[in-house]
């Protein structure tokens, strides 16, 4: 039995889903979590993983539940890929409803505290101590698209957490490092063939690349060595507009 564990959150669709078969192909011992039981299950055949659990990021009691099983069933966990997330409908910053900002900081970055801060405790308590923690971010961690506010700033909360979980894990050898994607083919990217909002008000079509390279990038993150971390690493389409935006 391999002795490589990880947890995939949002494992049931786009980047969450592939990474879950990509690294059960590649002889990982995978735990995913979703919403969507039908979904669950799907994933669960169609990999062969070890473990497909209900639970809702938002709720800190059923990510804690989901923890608690994925421990027993692994037997420990190496590495937790920390992927739930969720994206807005534009809309000018005038007009954000408090409901759309509240669900985007409660998926995106609540949802991803609690998750890391089982995944911290679990690598924590464990025997050999220790593991790695992959925080999904975002191109727009760094540059936001127009329209939308409550997105862009869940995802520069997430580099200040990455941050934070690396200094804090040094003392129990957890690292901690971000994968900021732009632009990989999945559903939520389904639509920039067509047309994306673009800073001066114009739609363009946009560039997108293959999930199976996102996959390849997570694999090489998760596969180093403790004493070593990719603290940030960004895959994007080489001609989407991001160097340059506006």
């Amino acid at each position: 039995m391999t002795s490589k564990r990880i947890v995939i959150t949002g494992g049931t669709s786009g980047i969450g889903r592939a990474a879950a078969l990509g690294f059960a192909q590649a002889g990982w011992q995978v735990a995913i979590c979703g919403r969507r039981a039908d979904r669950l299950a799907e994933a669960k055949a169609a990999g062969n993983l070890a473990l497909a659990d209900v639970a809702d990021v938002t709720d800190p009691e059923a990510v804690a539940r989901f923890f608690t099983k994925a421990r027993v069933e692994l037997g420990g966990i190496d590495v937790v890929f920390n992927n739930a997330g969720a994206f807005a409908a534009a809309a000018s910053f005038g007009d954000i409803e408090v409901e759309t900002w509240r669900k985007m900081i409660d998926i995106n970055l609540n949802g991803a505290f609690y998750v890391a801060r089982e995944a911290f405790r679990a690598m924590r308590a464990q025997t050999p101590q220790g593991g790695r923690i992959i925080n999904n971010g975002s191109i727009s961690a760094y540059v936001p698209r127009p329209g939308a506010a409550s997105y862009t700033a869940s995802k520069h909360a997430i580099t200040g957490l990455t941050k934070a979980i690396s200094l804090d894990g040094r003392a129990f050898r957890i690292a901690c490092g971000q994968i900021d994607i732009g632009n990989t083919a999945t559903d939520m990217t389904s639509n920039m063939s067509s047309g994306s909002l673009q800073a001066d008000g114009s739609l363009r079509p946009e560039p997108t690349f293959d999930v199976k390279h996102v996959v390849d990038a997570l694999l090489y993150m998760a596969g180093l060595p403790l004493e070593a971390n990719v603290q940030f690493m960004t895959i994007m389409a080489t001609a989407m507009p991001y160097i340059g935006r506006g």
